[in-house]
């Protein structure tokens, strides 16, 4: 492959459009703060009075879950970095975890259902909500960790006691096998935009590692405080739900903060150039949030969730010349600057770039204006038994309708990327995002499920 001449002196910038991840940009590239009794911290219902006060299941009543989350204050979120420590405010129109400056860390969990009473699940979704105000606030759930009778397991598993929120975020998404008839009576509730997604040349995907009834997306700047909260919501749905599958990530590889330094990929380029930003309300309103009347009240506000496992051939790619890999993707590795320019923010001008190349096709120009609000993260899950790296990207997107933007993004990508050689898609998941809890009475899914 020849690489277009650039012009020298470079400048310090960033790397890739808006695509599907590793596939469309840039390439395939944890809360309670202590006991509860602790001073000035007002006294918060344990969970095992809460069942004794409703006498069977998880019945956590509204006004039940709205005496656990009061402690919550504000509303919104914000689109700018937060101290690390800090907190991202839980209620508001929006979810928060999507517009939200992106954290360091992640872990996702997809759940599967178990229960088959509709009234269980509700039940199940107010306390989770409860718990997640809480989790967020660097609070623990219910009366925590180390009390009050050492006779019961306690509320809290208590890993993340003494560790602040870290900008702990908690996004609730529900996926397309929640709507099967004869199940929960939702099937007419279905959003057109949850269709499911379609098999793209190349992918090979594990179905352990695919789909799920719901989903919940930790993000934070501490791995303890995120897996903590996930623990947590698992504990919680014992007996109602469990986990499909889970991923861990690190090194954030999309930022909704422009303003930041760009972050780069497992294959070393900077990703997210082309990101929308958190505070673009014009671009979140267009391309991210649902409008009302597109589709069904419940998702008014909300946004629909594309969920990748994307494997990284490591070793394969570690070997290919560094004017290869600038081809493959369009871009300058150090820099980021595309092909023939000098600066990683200058307009790309994609007629210099290869047809393959990565930023080429996944650019909205290339592709009717799609764009999507991309949060990925890396991940290392150890070797593949051939002493390889099982490394990737989780490609994380969200968007206001699958069909008009990552589905035929994607199917662009698959057919004509030069990155295919070096990436394989090996898991795959999509969630409708409802919009987000609005005040202490209110809860997740309540709008679909009320």
């Amino acid at each position: 492959m020849t690489r277009a001449k650039r012009p020298s002196g470079a400048g310090d910038g960033r790397s890739d459009e808006d695509g599907p991840a590793t596939t469309e940009h840039g390439a395939a590239r944890a809360a309670g703060a202590g006991p509860a009794e602790r001073a000035g911290q007002p006294p918060v219902a344990s969970r095992r009075r809460v069942l004794a006060w409703g006498g069977a299941g998880l019945a956590l009543g509204a006004g039940a879950a709205g005496a656990v989350t009061a402690a919550v204050a504000g509303e919104g979120q914000a689109p700018t970095e937060e101290p690390a420590g800090g907190s991202v405010p839980f209620h508001g129109p929006h979810q928060a975890g999507i517009a939200t400056a992106v954290p360091d860390r992640l872990h996702f969990a997809a759940f599967d259902v178990t229960t088959k009473d509709r009234a269980a699940l509700v039940a199940l979704l107010k306390e989770w909500t409860a718990a997640a105000a809480l989790l967020t606030r660097g609070r623990p759930v219910g009366e925590g960790a180390f009390g009050p009778s050492p006779q019961a397991p306690p509320d809290d598993t208590g890993e993340a006691s003494g560790l602040r929120p870290a900008r702990l975020t908690l996004t609730f998404g529900v996926g397309p096998g929640l709507f099967v008839e004869d199940r929960f009576g939702l099937q007419g509730r279905r959003p057109d935009a949850l269709a499911d997604l379609p098999k793209f040349p190349g992918d090979n995907l594990d179905p352990a590692r695919s789909g799920g009834d719901l989903c919940v997306q930790a993000c934070s700047d501490d791995p303890q405080v995120a897996v903590h909260a996930i623990r947590n919501l698992a504990r919680i749905g014992f007996g109602k739900v469990s986990v499909r599958w889970s991923q861990l990530g690190f090194g954030k590889t999309s930022s909704t903060t422009p303003q930041a330094q760009t972050p780069r990929n497992l294959f070393g380029f900077k990703d997210g150039t082309r990101n929308i930003s958190g505070t673009d309300t014009a671009a979140l309103d267009r391309h991210v949030w649902v409008p009302a009347g597109e589709g069904p009240d419940w998702m008014t506000a909300g946004s629909y969730l594309v969920a990748r496992r994307i494997r990284m051939h490591i070793e394969t790619w570690d070997r290919t010349s560094l004017q290869e890999q600038e081809d493959i993707f369009g871009r300058d590795k150090g820099a980021g600057a595309p092909v023939g320019k000098a600066h990683e923010h200058d307009a790309p001008f994609l007629k210099a770039m290869l047809p393959t190349a990565h930023v080429r096709l996944a650019h909205p120009d290339s592709n009717g204006g799609a764009r999507m609000l991309r949060r990925g993260y890396s991940f290392t899950d150890g070797t593949d038994g051939l002493g390889r790296l099982d490394a990737g990207l989780f490609f994380l997107a969200y968007q206001r309708d699958p069909r008009d933007a990552f589905v035929p993004v994607q199917r662009r990508l698959a057919r004509q990327d030069a990155l295919n050689e070096y990436i394989q898609h090996v898991g795959s998941a999509l969630f409708a995002v409802p919009p987000g809890v609005r005040d202490q009475d209110d809860w997740w899914g309540r709008e679909l499920l009320s």
